[in-house]
């Protein structure tokens, strides 16, 4: 196949989780430049992995629900190892429109950025697309603090629209990351920490019955979640923290992956 952008190989990875009523939808706005589609099940109970199948994309199907930073894992790994030079995160459940695709993937191919940010906040229209008050409320004032901790200036924190260069991937040490979702942000702040910049394109964003979300109990968890990895960056900076997942000696995937294939060979 041949690339399109800048002749680099873009991999789109949707990390999924009962996606079946949403799937086809999201995979029917993917443009055509996309040069491979991932997805990876995170034990689903209904038909995603099925679904994903008959729509030819490239599925792995974990044997248990090992939560969404975990599933984000199997994503970025697969994507290095199938030659991936940009890597596009999108949620199949609709929420994203795959539309934006290009102008993230453009932020990464310029070689002015290594992370760019699909934001449902530049717009203003977060709210009009659905995002529940309390979440748009949680939104501003925990972004609004992490920028202070962390000296970025973005929008949000919380957007599950990513792209990233295969340098980052291959760079941050993502595998000491929370297998939970927090994982988003400490991605974050792991770029911030080792001097990666970070871009942000404005995105609609569309709220649908039928897709998956969080509860307010685990979004309290979550926020908690976020101000704990905002303040590790501004202590790790004072010398005062050394946090695993912002440690250069800390396990990035490709190197886990190493000590796995090690342990297996031993085990043999």
């Amino acid at each position: 196949m041949v690339t399109v952008i800048d002749g680099r190989k873009l991999v789109l990875v949707m990390p999924a989780y009962n996606a079946e009523a949403t799937l086809e939808r999201t995979v029917a706005e993917i443009p055509k430049l996309v040069d491979q589609v991932i997805l990876v099940d995170d034990g689903s109970t209904d038909r995603t992995a099925e679904l994903s199948l008959r729509l030819g994309l490239h599925t792995i199907v974990h044997d248990r629900n090992r939560g969404y930073g975990a599933n984000q894992k199997t994503c970025y790994a697969e994507a290095l190892d199938r030659g991936a030079d940009i890597v596009v995160m999108v949620h199949p459940d609709y929420q994203y429109t795959p539309k934006l695709v290009p102008a993230l993937a453009h932020c990464i191919s310029s070689g002015l950025y290594d992370v760019a940010l699909g934001s449902r906040i530049l717009g203003g229209r977060a709210l009009a697309g659905g995002m529940p008050l309390y979440k748009y409320v949680a939104n501003r004032t925990l972004t609004a603090i992490e920028n202070v901790l962390v000296g970025q200036k973005l929008s949000e924190y919380h957007t599950g629209y990513r792209a990233f260069s295969r340098k980052l991937l291959e760079t941050l040490p993502l595998h000491e990351n929370s297998d939970d979702f927090v994982f988003d942000n400490e991605v974050l702040i792991q770029a911030a920490f080792f001097g990666f910049n970070i871009a942000e394109v404005t995105c609609p964003t569309s709220y649908l019955a039928e897709a998956s979300s969080i509860g307010l109990g685990r979004s309290i968890v979550y926020g908690f979640g976020v101000l704990r990895v905002a303040c590790d960056y501004r202590l790790a900076k004072l010398g005062l923290l050394h946090p695993p997942y912002l440690a250069e000696a800390g396990r990035t995937l490709r190197s886990a992956a190493r000590a796995a294939a090690a342990s297996d060979d031993r085990e043999d």
